[in-house]
């Protein structure tokens, strides 16, 4: 759970350094200015809000590992893609973008650490305890992370601890561990198909590499 304040901290923190320029630089998630993905991270701080809030005494059916599914690459034609952009561009000045993340991101935060890491909380119809699924949402975090500063230069790297531990989730939803030699940040980027390896990676990679790319959500 402290991974879940470290890593949230650090994009909240990376996102206040942008300029109002940065906010219309591609990011990291394909078809999404940074702008979009800003807003993303609002509606994902009103879901962790939301599921926090929403005790139940049913049985954990996830884990924060098999919270996350392997699914279809996204088009760009999810509703709810769109819904994003469209909000997004409404926003108008980046400043009330940032405002908002930085006022409803801080509410999730102190949540976070309020809540009580053994309850049981209900989200997208499953069931996990709020310690799995705050550990969850460190891989949705520095995922975010990465695109947020994919062309941003010199904006700060996702902390080293929480890349570590998304690189482990990762490799057990594959199912095996990537090679040890591959950079944690480069690992997150290829196993989720946020950019090809190179001829170099591939090789390290051998089969691992026909595999990926692994689109959770």
């Amino acid at each position: 759970m402290d991974l879940f304040s470290l890593s949230w901290s650090a994009l909240r923190a990376a996102v206040d350094g942008l300029t109002d320029r940065d906010f219309e630089l591609p990011s990291g998630c394909a078809g999404w200015l940074v702008r979009d993905l800003v807003c993303h991270l609002v509606i994902d701080a009103q879901d962790v809000l939301i599921t926090l809030a929403t005790p139940t005494d049913a049985e954990p059916t996830r884990n924060a590992v098999t919270y996350w599914e392997v699914v279809e690459p996204p088009t760009g034609e999810d509703p709810l893609d769109a819904l994003t952009v469209r909000l997004a561009a409404a926003y108008g000045d980046p400043g009330l973008l940032r405002f908002h993340l930085d006022d409803i991101g801080s509410a999730a935060g102190r949540a976070a650490v309020l809540a009580d890491p053994n309850v049981r909380v209900g989200t997208r119809e499953q069931v996990l305890t709020a310690r799995d699924y705050l550990d969850a949402y460190v891989l949705e975090w520095t995922l975010h992370h990465l695109d947020l500063v994919a062309h941003v230069p010199g904006a700060p790297a996702p902390p080293a601890a929480a890349l570590t531990r998304s690189r482990t989730m990762l490799e057990q939803l594959a199912g095996v561990p990537f090679p040890p030699a591959l950079p944690d940040s480069d690992a997150l980027r290829i196993a989720t198909g946020r950019r090809p390896p190179t001829d170099e990676e591939h090789a390290r990679l051998g089969p691992l590499a026909e595999r990926f790319p692994l689109p959770i959500g």
